[in-house]
């Protein structure tokens, strides 16, 4: 059976590569996953609970023991199992159709990677936060979180080479490269 084809986009910024590819956040060989986690941190639906069966046990246990974060915030456990040996877990809101939602949304970006920055962390894996069970629209939720990846990796100190995003259907694809085909005429023209 021949292999389906891997859509992969990427840009560069100062020496950071930015990069979007269709698939499995749970296989990415990085140094830390974003998980889109819930409040209480206790595993679900959709990436959190993909990513929790495939940490295993000791993501759980730990996560217990941090107990609860607020929407926007970030924080880092173990990658249990993984291959990536940290995740990252940040609370995007859920949709309500309030501006405090996109704030939200583009801070869960944020400070994800302020954590993998002080964590000394140089690779790191995001998915599509909030546009699962938390309804965010995607086509919004791609242009706030690649606003907020790029404002980061422009504006604060940094060591990380490689920021991915692991989109895990043919829609959501779509609708984070037209969101980065359109800051990438911005960067283009500000250079």
């Amino acid at each position: 059976m021949p292999q389906a084809t891997v859509r992969v986009m990427r840009i560069l910024i100062d020496d950071t590569i930015l990069e979007l590819v269709q698939g499995d956040i749970t296989r990415e060989n990085v140094e830390a996953i974003v998980n889109a986690a819930n409040p209480g941190l206790s595993g679900g639906g959709g990436v959190d609970g993909a990513i929790h069966r495939a940490g295993g046990p000791r993501v759980l246990e730990e996560c217990r023991r941090i107990v609860r974060i607020a929407t926007g915030e970030a924080i880092i456990t173990t990658g249990g199992d993984l291959e990536a040996r940290y995740i990252i877990h940040a609370v995007g809101p859920i949709y309500s159709a309030q501006d405090k939602d996109g704030e939200l949304l583009y801070r869960a970006y944020f400070n994800a990677l302020q954590v993998a920055v002080d964590n000394g962390l140089h690779s790191v894996a995001f998915p599509s936060i909030s546009t699962g069970a938390y309804r965010y629209p995607v086509d919004e939720a791609a242009n706030i979180a690649l606003m907020s990846v790029i404002d980061f990796l422009e504006k604060k100190q940094h060591q990380l080479t490689l920021v991915r995003f692991v989109l895990f259907d043919v829609k959501t694809m779509a609708a984070y490269e037209s969101a980065l085909n359109y800051f990438k005429k911005i960067i283009t023209t500000t250079k």
